[in-house]
């Protein structure tokens, strides 16, 4: 935002695959360049970091991946899960039958006027989604 401007920054969150796959350089990570490389816009849902770092460690076998992946997370602004959203992540699953971190990283996102960038199918379809299909391997070159 301009000094002055008067004008809030679109606010940006990505789901915990849409980092892997950006940091892994997966298929679609130039889907979520945009997204994970504006950091004044970023908003981190700390489910996120845990999912990643966590899913990191198994497939790389180690912390060195992992925690440099998380710091970079971590120059957005991470949001805690404090009650008050812990409780609309509840409403937002229960309603949509979503998984609870599918739901808090959502929750998350739309509390902020957040765009959510996504490959997860359950976000498909809903407000304030930006969706594109996982792609495999294979359909990179294509």
């Amino acid at each position: 935002m301009s000094e002055g401007s008067g004008e809030a920054r679109p606010k940006n969150v990505v789901d915990s695959s849409g980092w892997i796959e950006y940091f892994v350089d997966g298929p679609n990570a130039d889907f979520f360049a945009d997204a994970v490389e504006d950091e004044e816009s970023l908003v981190v849902p700390s489910i996120s970091l845990y999912e990643v770092f966590k899913r990191l460690l198994r497939e790389t076998g180690g912390e060195d991946v992992a925690l440099k992946v998380v710091a970079a997370m971590q120059r957005g602004e991470v949001v805690d899960l404090g009650a008050e959203l812990a409780l609309e992540a509840a409403r937002i699953s229960y309603e949509r039958k979503l998984p609870m971190a599918d739901a808090v990283i959502l929750a998350t996102a739309w509390e902020h006027g957040a765009t959510l960038w996504s490959q997860d199918g359950n976000f498909e379809g809903l407000p304030r989604v930006r969706y594109t299909p996982k792609k495999t391997t294979d359909d990179k070159t294509s």
